[in-house]
C-alpha cells in the first residue's frame, strides 16, 4: 500500500520512515510534506492510500488538512505527541492514533487495520465494477474501470495498447495515444487482465496481444507493437512469452 507522512519535523518523518521499513516493508512510502500546502499537493499527486497524519503543523494543524479536502479516499493514522487530540481524531474517521514516541506494537496493529480496511475498500471497488459490468447490454466489449483523481474512467479492455509500471502506479497507454495514470500496481491489472489477451512480458510491462506486430530478435528479444512501441522481454518471460504467442498465433 502506498503512503504519505506529513509532520513538520524531518527527524520525525525519517523515524517513521525507517521503522515502516522495518517492521511493515508492504508500505511503500511516496512522499512526504511538512505543512498544509505540500500535503495537499501530495495527496492531490500521489492519491495514497494510506496517510500519516501529524497533528501539529507548525502554525495551522491536520485537522485544518482535512477540513480543506472535497474528499477523504484514505484511511487516516493520526501520529502526534499530544494525547489530548484523541477524541477529536474519532470525529475525523482516524483509522488509528499513535503517540510519540512510536512503540513498535502500536505501529504494527495500525498498519494491519489499514491494510485490512484497504483491501476491503479494493474488494467493494470491484464488486461494484462487476455488477455494473453485468448490468451491462454490451458485455461483448468489456471495460475496466481506472481509478483517477476526481474520477473514474471506464475504459474498454479492446483500447488498452499496454500497461507500464511506474512506481507503484501503473500507466496505461490507449488507441490513440492517450496514457493514464491510475495508483494501483501492474501486478493487480495484470491478474485482472490476463483472461483478455494480456500478457506480462516483464517485471513493468503488460501488453494486449492484439497490438504485437513483430518479434524482434535484438537485445535476446523484444515485442514490435502496432504503435512502434519496442517493449522488453526479460530473460524471466522468454519462453514463457514464446509459448504464449505460438499458442495464440497457432506458430
Amino acid at each position: 500500500m502506498t503512503a504519505l507522512i506529513v509532520d513538520d519535523e524531518a527527524s520525525n518523518r525519517e523515524n517513521l520512515q525507517h521503522l515502516l521499513q522495518r517492521y511493515a516493508p508492504d508500505v511503500q512510502v511516496c512522499a512526504f510534506a511538512e505543512n498544509v500546502d505540500e500535503a495537499i499537493k501530495g495527496i492531490r499527486f500521489h492519491r495514497p492510500q494510506l496517510l500519516f497524519l501529524d497533528i501539529q503543523l507548525h502554525e495551522q494543524s491536520g485537522f485544518d488538512l482535512l477540513k480543506q479536502l472535497d474528499e477523504i479516499n484514505f484511511e487516516i493514522i493520526f501520529v502526534t505527541a499530544y494525547d489530548q487530540y484523541g477524541i477529536q481524531a474519532v470525529k475525523f474517521a482516524a483509522l488509528d492514533y499513535l503517540l510519540k514516541p512510536i512503540d513498535i506494537d502500536e505501529l504494527k496493529t495500525a498498519v494491519n487495520k489499514a491494510r485490512i480496511a484497504i483491501q476491503q475498500k479494493q474488494r467493494n471497488e470491484r464488486l461494484d465494477y462487476l455488477l455494473d459490468y453485468l448490468k451491462d447490454d454490451n458485455q461483448a466489449k468489456p471495460r475496466i474501470a481506472l481509478p483517477m483523481f476526481g474520477e473514474t474512467r471506464y475504459v474498454s479492455i479492446n483500447d488498452i495498447v499496454r500497461c507500464q509500471a511506474d512506481n507503484t502506479y501503473t500507466r496505461f497507454m490507449l488507441t490513440g495515444g492517450e496514457a493514464i495514470l491510475v495508483s494501483k500496481t501492474l501486478k493487480e491489472y495484470a491478474d485482472m487482465l490476463v483472461n483478455y489477451g494480456f500478457l506480462r512480458t516483464h517485471q513493468s510491462h503488460l501488453i494486449n496481444t492484439a497490438y504485437i506486430k513483430s518479434w524482434l530478435r535484438e537485445d535476446g528479444g523484444s515485442l514490435l507493437l502496432t504503435d512502434q512501441t519496442k517493449i522488453p522481454v526479460s530473460k524471466l518471460k522468454r519462453e514463457q512469452v514464446k509459448n504464449a504467442l505460438a499458442v495464440q498465433f497457432k506458430l
